[in-house]
């Protein structure tokens, strides 16, 4: 079995280096303008980032959306923007990183929220002629590097851990 390519990797000085070829920047590139336009719209796929805290409780939810939406979506649109300024960075630091993580992460919810996608759909058994197999592609590949940010972000940090790159 092949090993996966490593495309984000913890440097000995602290940081993170982004190994991200240019066909996959492309294609990130697009993404952040696309997520501010939805976290400014009130498309139901939004949801999953802003679950209802008082579902059986319509002012209850109606006073904590108040109060918290604005920030949080204030919150989610910062992620955005260092996702979108560092781009075509080859080295990011552990901020940054994880603004990439948190936009990545909503970015793959409401793609999936919209697919309806499960954990019971193997990407394999996507026919490459079904009219949504690039967002399915484009689904397990935002997870794949969400993944490998998580694990970039993990190593060093446990006794006996993998050691960051040079």
């Amino acid at each position: 079995m092949n090993e996966s390519p490593v495309r984000v990797r913890r440097t000995q000085r602290g940081d993170f280096e982004l190994d991200l070829p240019q066909e996959e920047r492309t294609l990130l590139r697009s993404l952040p303008h696309q997520l501010r336009e939805l976290l400014s719209s009130d498309d139901p796929a939004l949801e999953r980032l802003f679950p209802p805290a008082y579902p059986d409780d319509s002012d209850l939810q109606s006073e904590y959306e108040r109060l918290v939406r604005g920030d949080l979506t204030e919150q989610r649109l910062g992620s955005v923007d260092v996702m979108e300024q560092t781009i075509d960075a080859s080295r990011v630091s552990e901020e940054q990183l994880l603004a990439w993580l948190s936009a990545l992460n909503d970015l793959r919810l409401i793609l999936g929220t919209k697919l309806g996608a499960t954990e019971d759909i193997d990407p394999e058994d996507i026919p490459e002629d079904d009219p949504l197999a690039p967002s399915y592609a484009l689904y397990y590949y935002l997870g794949w590097l969400e993944e490998q940010v998580v694990e970039a972000l993990n190593t060093g940090l446990t006794p006996g851990g993998p050691e960051p790159a040079p």
